[in-house]
């Protein structure tokens, strides 16, 4: 049986057992973040070239940690040449940079022979993602949108329909007030009552409750030019 105190041992000279184990370990504890990742996000379609970087990235930390060890000199060495190398690749979300650098973690921990910090750290992320997915802070909907639409000045139904958006939308507020200009005075002298354009950037309760609110806003009488455009923005990589 091996024995994986001996293995956490050699750090100077580790042995071909050590280095194997080492990576291995890696790419398990890294296939579990990428599975993690893969069944707890909201995205439609699964980022592959993501979920391999995930697993991939773990090993190199785990190879490069090896090769510096307890050297200085190397550590210095590993810096300067990383630094020749830019990565222009953006993780456009939080989320996405939190598992990369979940992966990158489990790989320096096998990299240090820490494999029970690497073990307990990696299944304590994946349990807590897992929960963070069936917790209330995940049932909230990330279907959003912008209402635009106009009142007379002298309207005073602006508070009955920010009524209708409290029933339902879980969060909005007002971007955007403007008054229609004068006529020119060029211009008939009869013109017509002044409009206030409004804008509301909001966000449902449910996703299914636009055609209700559409259809409560339009029973305003006063409500004029009603535009609603949703948008259900992705996790983007």
């Amino acid at each position: 049986m091996l024995d994986y105190l001996a293995l956490q041992g050699s750090t100077e000279n580790p042995t071909f057992v050590t280095i194997l184990f080492t990576v291995l370990l890696a790419f398990l504890l890294s296939s579990l973040i990428a599975f993690t990742y893969e069944k707890t996000t909201r995205q439609v379609i699964t980022p592959t070239d993501f979920l391999q970087a995930l697993i991939l990235v773990a090993i190199v930390a785990a190879t490069v940690m090896q090769a510096i060890g307890d050297s200085l000199a190397r550590g210095l060495g590993m810096l300067g040449a990383l630094a020749i190398i830019r990565f222009r690749t953006t993780l456009r979300t939080p989320r996405n940079m939190i598992f990369t650098f979940a992966s990158l973690a489990a790989g320096i921990s096998c990299g240090v022979y820490a494999f029970v910090i690497g073990i307990v750290g990696t299944i304590g992320f994946c349990v807590f993602a897992f929960i963070l997915k069936y917790s209330p802070m995940s049932n909230l909907t990330n279907l959003t949108g912008i209402l635009k639409f106009e009142l007379p000045k002298s309207s005073e139904e602006l508070a009955a329909l920010e009524n209708v958006l409290d029933r339902f939308c879980h969060k909005y507020a007002q971007i955007r007030y403007q008054i229609s200009k004068p006529k020119s005075k060029g211009e008939s002298p009869v013109s017509p009552e002044k409009l206030i354009a409004y804008e509301y950037h909001l966000r449902l309760k449910k996703t299914t409750e636009g055609k209700w609110l559409d259809e409560a806003i339009s029973e305003l009488e006063t409500v004029q030019s009603v535009k609603i455009n949703f948008e259900n923005l992705p996790e983007n990589v």
